[in-house]
Order: structure tokens, then C-alpha cells, then sequence
């Protein structure tokens, strides 16, 4: 039969995919015959042996049976003599760029959550059967479809700095796509591929400048399958939305008619199961309140800010300030008019104010007329001094600052320079961030009532850790402060509601209600079943109220914390162990 490789017919272990020698014993995953009956990837005519179809390609006999020894029957599984060959590479290229695409498109701002499954399952059929340089090279063309629109907001701070965070995932992800090709050599290859995913999401959060965006649980929020992340968090989700995506593979590399009924009805099977189980979270009893669960209404002030190209123009201070307090006192006027309740809360954005009311009087005084004017706590988003801190502070009427958060995971490149002793040698885009910012170190849980308010800026909804650090340590309603104006200059909104989308499922995973408070939106009042109960638009000023369950019980997310995704990525990493022994090993097989 003829076998056909990637990149000069390398398999993952060095040799033609799935090459053994003639007459030797088959490996487990090579496509060596189970039986007298030699098995090929494509019917053909009897007459001359057709030449190998690319460079490097096995031709290998088959071997002949000994007299009168039965065939050995083939075992059901992922693996096994009836499955397809690898696609010829331009093909594969193809594949890996639709994939790509199509899990971008599961993203906001398009949304549509459905093909998440399709971006891990057109990845596998891309790899399956490659050479270890083509699956660098499919896994990075996968990374680039998907990053480079993913991220497509940067091109509002610098064309450069989209391009650059681009290539870096892309480069990240291909890299790590050839620790999958080697997961497709085991049996159970679906499990260890979904494992797979979260073991490279794991990694791009931590390292090496923690990058969470992109993540398969994110393009969940709002379906059936976001309760799940109230049992095992994120990770889990993740999990799970990668297990349908590599069964809906495994359907596709079983020939039709080539496979007997049983082998075509085991992947599909597996793919309505592991599809069904995702779909089922919406069955789950993850939202439910207790009687007597407390309430409060909420607000959040979207103040705006200048709608400009340039930088300063945006961080105009003392405008921004000066909007967001005219909006409170807007709101106060029409609660003692009796048009709104009055809020337990109020609560300001990123931002709000980018000087340290400490060090200017005019700016204490407008945050403070504010507050007084409405007679609520409101938590302020500012920059804190000496030194350059991110914070948010909750300003009590008729007594000024009291309790602060300091932002704990700061933005690479926006709040500080990664490795900037050594770019500062190579390139001048140091001098966008001159000062890094000082991280804080703690969790904060803001005391206003009956609320314990727990609080994460901006980029840190995206760390699984953070957010469950706030309701861990007691909060019964969670915010997100954040600053999106940069961004969306050019009308984009993907950088907003993908951030958004990740409220939402905090709010899943912890069951608490999350207010999003933004400088120019999209602002929104989350309910925790990941409801939205009121949002805004961009670039405009608006008030948003509601009235908000306040649960002090923790989900089971919450109580296990990491446990899911540790479990997972050791699983994971034995399996990408057990497989390149497997490698080396067939790898000495053929060179003897």
C-alpha cells in the first residue's frame, strides 16, 4: 500500500506515517494490514505498482499470511485500519486556515458559538497522519486565521502591536500543535486532544506574558453549555467544547465505505454523546438562589470620553472625570425626583479619573461633589501615584477615599514592557509604556451595606484565579471595571464584547450577578446565570440599574479552584509522554 507523509513523508517519530518495515509486526496507530487482506487508501486497478505520491512516501507489500492462520479481527477505537490517510499538504493548509477562521467566528463580535467545536476538530484532520515539520506549519497557519482577526482590535493602538501579539500566539500555538500530532498516535486520541486544548490555553495564561484571550470556554456565554462552568470553571468548558470538536474529527477520518457499519457508527456516536454532554449543562441546578437570598440595586455610570484618534485626546483627565461625575449627579437628581430607585451602589470604570485625587484638589472635589450628590458609596477607577498603580477606591459620602484595590495582572506592553532590559536594545516601542505600573498582591472584597463587592480591572476577568480569589474571600456580588475607548476609535467592538462575554461566564461560575462598568461601553448589569439584565451602547453616556441577587454560597467551581485544569493537563502530559516513547520507539523499529 502507499502511505502518504508531511514535510518529506516525516511521521512523529522521523520515519514515512505509520511506515513499518515489510513482514513486521504493526504498532499500535501504523497502518499496517490486521489481516491477510492488505488494506489500501484508495481503490486501484490491478496492473504496475503506481509511484509514491510524494517525496519520501512508504510503499510497502503486504505481508503474507501464514497458512491457514485466521485474520486478526480489527478493534473498534479511534485508531485502527480503516481511517483515513493524511491530506496531501496544500489540502491540510486549507483545512487548518477554515478551521482557524471558524473558531474566530464562534467569537464575539460575530458569535456565532456553534462552530467552536469545528475550529479543534478541523485542526486534528489537519494534523492527522502529518510529518512534525508540517504539523508546525498547518499549526501555524491554524494560529494566524485565528489570532490575527481574533485580535484585530489592536490595529487601533499600533498596526505593529497587532501584528506582533499576533504572530507571537500564532507561533506559541504551532509550536504546541506538534505535541498534538503526537496525541493522535493513542487509541483514545479525542480525550487526549480536548485535553490538549486546555493544556495550551493553560499555558498562554501564565506564559511567557500571560495572554488568556481565545480561550473555547469564552465563546460560551449564553448557550447551554455555560453551566458547566459552575461545576469545573472555565477549564472544564473548555474541555468539553474540545471533546465535541475532536469526536466531530474522528467522524471525518473514518472512510464511509471503507468502514463496516460498526466503525462508521462508534465516531458519530461518540460525537452526538460528547456534543449532548456539553448541551445538557443547561439541565444542570448551578443558579438557583436559596429563599431569602438578599438583593440591592446597582448602578453603573458610563460616562464617556472624547472620541479621538490620538492618545492624549482620549486621556483627556478632567474631562472624563468631569462626565462621569455629571452623570451621577444626573442619576442623583432623578432618584430624589422619585423617576429611579436609589442605588445601594454606584460604581464608576477604569479609569475614571487618570489623575491622583490625592495630588489634585479640583479632581477630589468634582469625584466628591459626585458622591455626596447621590449619598452612596461609589467605587472610583484612578490612578494611584508614587508609585503608578491601577486601582479602584470606594469614596464614601461626606468622608472621602476609603477601601482600594490595586490591579494585581497587569497588561503586557499596555501597563508595563515585558523583557524590557532587552528590547529596550532592539526597538523604541519601550518608550510607549516609559514607567512600568506596580501590581497589587491581594484581593480586595469592598464593604457598602449588605454588598460585599468583589473586584477585577479590566483584563483580569480573562484569569480563572483572580475572579474566584474576590468570591473566596466573601463577595456576594463581583464587578469589572474596564476602559475600552482606546480600542474602539474605528467603530470596532470586539475587544468590548469579547470581554464582556467573559463576564458573563464568571458570572456562570461563580452564580453571582456582575456589573461591567466601562468608559464608553459596552456597559452591562449581568445576572448569575449569565443573563443580560441591562447593557448599554458604545460611545455614549449612559446609566444602567438594576436590582441584583446578592449569594454568599460558592459554586463548586469556586470550592475546587484549580483541581480541573491541574487534572487535565497532568492527564494530558502523561499522554504526550506515552506517545513520543511510543514514536521513539517505532522510530528504532524502522531504522534496524
Amino acid at each position: 500500500m502507499t502511505v502518504t507523509g508531511g514535510a518529506g513523508g516525516e511521521g512523529a517519530g522521523g520515519e514515512g506515517a505509520g511506515g513499518v518495515p515489510a513482514g513486521a509486526e504493526p504498532q499500535p496507530g501504523t497502518l499496517a494490514p490486521p489481516g491477510p487482506e492488505p488494506v489500501t487508501m484508495a481503490s486501484r486497478e490491478p496492473g504496475p505498482a503506481a509511484p509514491a505520491a510524494e517525496a519520501g512516501a512508504a510503499t510497502l507489500p503486504a505481508p503474507e499470511p501464514a497458512p491457514h492462520t485466521p485474520a486478526r479481527p480489527s478493534v473498534p477505537g479511534p485508531r485502527g485500519p480503516a481511517v483515513a490517510a493524511s491530506l496531501r499538504l496544500p489540502w491540510a493548509l486549507a483545512v487548518a486556515l477554515t478551521g482557524g477562521l471558524a473558531l474566530t467566528a464562534a467569537f464575539p463580535p460575530i458569535g456565532l458559538w456553534p462552530l467552536a467545536p469545528a475550529g479543534p476538530a478541523l485542526l486534528a484532520v489537519a494534523l492527522w497522519r502529518r510529518g512534525l515539520r508540517a504539523s508546525l506549519l498547518a499549526g501555524l497557519v491554524f494560529g494566524l486565521a485565528f489570532f490575527v482577526p481574533l485580535l484585530s482590535w489592536l490595529l487601533n493602538v499600533a498596526w505593529y502591536a497587532w501584528f506582533a501579539l499576533a504572530v507571537a500566539e500564532a507561533v506559541i500555538f504551532a509550536v504546541l500543535a506538534v505535541g498534538q500530532r503526537l496525541l493522535l498516535d493513542l487509541r483514545a486520541w479525542p480525550l487526549a486532544v480536548a485535553g490538549w486544548w486546555v493544556c495550551a490555553e493553560a499555558l498562554r495564561s501564565r506564559w511567557p506574558y500571560a495572554f488568556p484571550w481565545g480561550r473555547l470556554a469564552m465563546s460560551q456565554a449564553g448557550t447551554p453549555a455555560a453551566p458547566w462552568a459552575a461545576v469545573g470553571g472555565a477549564p472544564l468548558l473548555s474541555f468539553l467544547v474540545a471533546l465535541a470538536g475532536a469526536t466531530l474529527a474522528w467522524a471525518l477520518l473514518v472512510p464511509g465505505r471503507r468502514a463496516g457499519p460498526r466503525r462508521r457508527a462508534l465516531p458519530l456516536l461518540a460525537f452526538a454523546g460528547a456534543a449532548g454532554l456539553a448541551l445538557v449543562g443547561a439541565l444542570l441546578p448551578v443558579d438557583q438562589q436559596p429563599p431569602g437570598t438578599p438583593t440591592a440595586v446597582v448602578a453603573a455610570v458610563q460616562g464617556n470620553v472624547p472620541h479621538a484618534r490620538s492618545l492624549p485626546g482620549l486621556l483627556r483627565a478632567s474631562t472624563v472625570t468631569l462626565n462621569h461625575a455629571a452623570a451621577t449627579e444626573r442619576l442623583a437628581t432623578r432618584v430624589r425626583a422619585g423617576a429611579r430607585p436609589a442605588p445601594a451602589l454606584v460604581i464608576w470604570p477604569e479609569n475614571s479619573t487618570d489623575l491622583d485625587p490625592r495630588y489634585h484638589p479640583q479632581v477630589y472635589a468634582t469625584i466628591a461633589g459626585a458622591v455626596n450628590s447621590i449619598h452612596r458609596p461609589v467605587l472610583v477607577g484612578t490612578l494611584l501615584a508614587n508609585p503608578v498603580r491601577n486601582a479602584g477606591v470606594l469614596w464614601l459620602p461626606g468622608r472621602g477615599p476609603g477601601q482600594t484595590y490595586v490591579k494585581r495582572q497587569l497588561v503586557p506592553f499596555g501597563e508595563y514592557i515585558p523583557f524590557r532590559g532587552l528590547l529596550k536594545h532592539i526597538t523604541s516601542l519601550v518608550n510607549l509604556q516609559p514607567q512600568n505600573f506596580t501590581a497589587g498582591h491581594r484581593a480586595v472584597v469592598f464593604r457598602a451595606g449588605k454588598i460585599r463587592l468583589g473586584d477585577v480591572i479590566c483584563y483580569e476577568v480573562g484569569f480563572d484565579g483572580l475572579v474566584s480569589s474576590e468570591v473566596n474571600g466573601g463577595a456576594n456580588l463581583l464587578t469589572v471595571q474596564t476602559n475600552d475607548a482606546t480600542f474602539e476609535v474605528d467603530g470596532q467592538r470586539g475587544e468590548t464584547l469579547q470581554q464582556l462575554a467573559m463576564a458573563r461566564i464568571r458570572a456562570v461560575e461563580s452564580n453571582r450577578a456582575v456589573v461591567v462598568a466601562s468608559t464608553t461601553g459596552v456597559s452591562a448589569i449581568i445576572a448569575p446565570d449569565g443573563r443580560l439584565i441591562a447593557h448599554s451602547g458604545t460611545w455614549q453616556r449612559a446609566v444602567l440599574e438594576a436590582r441584583v441577587p446578592l449569594v454568599s454560597q460558592r459554586t463548586l467551581a469556586d470550592r475546587i479552584g484549580a483541581w480541573p485544569q491541574a487534572v487535565i493537563v497532568g492527564l494530558t502530559l502523561a499522554a504526550l509522554a506515552w506517545a513520543t516513547a511510543a514514536a521513539l520507539r517505532r522510530r528504532r523499529t524502522a531504522a534496524r
